[in-house]
């Protein structure tokens, strides 16, 4: 098989949680550990940062990696879904993964494939350590996928377990509250490994305590170590200044990630930074600052408050659940504008009507659907839309959707695509 040829089996052969939801979710580590095991447990052969959360562990995982590749070592990245191209989810310094490579493992497994029957995802975390252990990575910043406690990731021993926050997503396979989603987020955290929590939630706070203390594991709640001197955003750009709470020393950072809601994610990525430097990892501090000004050209992310072009404005979000959407209203808040044009569409399992509810009244929606069997009908979200107040037409596909908002569309508009991955994705 060649390289499109070895995709289109994994695809066919392996069930995809981002295609087709729950039935690819595997509820126990028995495929990886296996898988591993063949594989020589290549996860044991590098260190890592495990990290978890609801919203923001993709942006948490890339500014690390990019701290550290900016502090000099050779650092892995695993992170999913892709938006693009399958290659964006294993990276090495920001290079995807080889196509050679995704071949050739491939090829290696295809009997344990058969034998075991893998889910994609499964798969693609044994390929990921797989190919950090034969290039001899320093370090591999490792992102949960979905959960934690039984996510595919979670065979590792990390440096340091991070997680960013906890909002209602994925009730069907986490559990319907706050404290039951918590408690799977909090089965990543480690005997006597640090555990940094990014956002103290009064939900949820005592569940990352209790666990802790049971796991022995030193706890840091980053947002209760900074203090926020500021936090502008002006003409799309980012200034952040943060004071640790015992000290004088005032952090400015310009991040290249602009939306307001990356404050929540830094002060998280500046508390884990800390930890790991107090474990003996060589991480200079202007080296930090530096890093999170070019986390997008040092490891590659997008679709986080992208803003692809002007005139019109034309941003890419990722965000797809209460929270996500919660960060980007409010970002628009901050935004001028004279009319708004959201080009959106969602995934069946997500609890669409609560979400449609945050959206502005006042924009124009172009309803539509991504090219995958778990999509949501375009029309049906229309009935949505138009039941929460939301006025606008659906469209079959991507393209066409985003082809009309551009045609609509003045000068000095916005039009905002969010939603899922997918839809992003497709537009990129």
């Amino acid at each position: 098989m060649n390289y499109q040829q070895t995709l289109d089996y994994l695809y066919e052969r392996l069930p995809m949680f981002t295609r087709v939801g729950a039935s690819a979710f595997r509820k126990d580590l028995h495929n990886t550990i296996a898988l591993c095991e063949q594989l020589g447990n290549p996860q044991r052969l590098f260190k890592t940062v495990h990290v978890a959360g609801t919203n923001g562990k993709g942006s948490t995982s890339h500014m690390l990696a990019a701290v550290f590749q900016q502090a000099g070592y050779k650092t892995g990245l695993y992170t999913s879904p892709h938006l693009k191209d399958f290659r964006e989810r294993i990276r090495i310094n920001g290079e995807m993964i080889d196509q050679e490579f995704v071949v050739e493992f491939v090829q290696q497994v295809q009997p344990s494939i058969e034998q075991l029957d893998p889910s994609f995802f499964e798969l693609t975390v044994a390929m990921a350590f797989q190919y950090f252990a034969l290039e001899q990575v320093d370090i591999a910043i490792i992102e949960v996928g979905l959960g934690g406690r039984l996510d595919s990731t979670n065979i590792i021993t990390p440096e340091l377990s991070v997680i960013t926050n906890i909002s209602y997503d994925h009730m069907h396979m986490l559990g319907n509250t706050l404290p039951e989603i918590a408690g799977e987020k909090a089965g990543i955290i480690k005997p006597h490994i640090p555990v940094v929590i990014a956002q103290t939630q009064t939900e949820v706070e005592q569940v990352f305590i209790d666990k802790a203390k049971a796991m022995e594991a030193p706890i840091t709640f980053a947002d209760q170590h900074w203090l926020v001197q500021e936090n502008d955003l002006a003409n799309g750009h980012l200034h952040i200044q943060l004071r640790p709470a015992h000290s004088e020393q005032v952090w400015d950072i310009k991040p290249d990630l602009n939306g307001q809601y990356q404050l929540k994610n830094i002060m998280g990525v500046l508390s884990a930074v800390k930890v790991l430097q107090q474990a003996g990892w060589e991480l200079p501090d202007e080296g930090v600052k530096t890093a999170l000004s070019h986390v997008k050209k040092l490891t590659g992310l997008r679709g986080r408050w992208d803003i692809v072009s002007q005139h019109p404005m034309t941003i890419l979000d990722v965000g797809h659940n209460e929270a996500g959407i919660t960060e980007i209203v409010g970002q628009l808040e901050h935004m001028t504008y004279r009319h708004l044009h959201i080009v959106t569409g969602f995934v069946k399992d997500k609890e669409v009507t609560k979400v449609l509810k945050l959206f502005p009244p006042a924009a124009t929606y172009y309803f539509t659907r991504a090219q995958i069997p778990r999509a949501l009908d375009e029309n049906e979200l229309a009935e949505m839309g138009a039941a929460a107040g939301l006025r606008g037409k659906s469209y079959p596909n991507v393209q066409q959707a985003f082809q009309a908002a551009k045609q609509h569309a003045h000068e000095e508009d916005i039009i905002l695509v969010c939603g899922s991955f997918f839809i992003v994705g497709e537009v990129m």
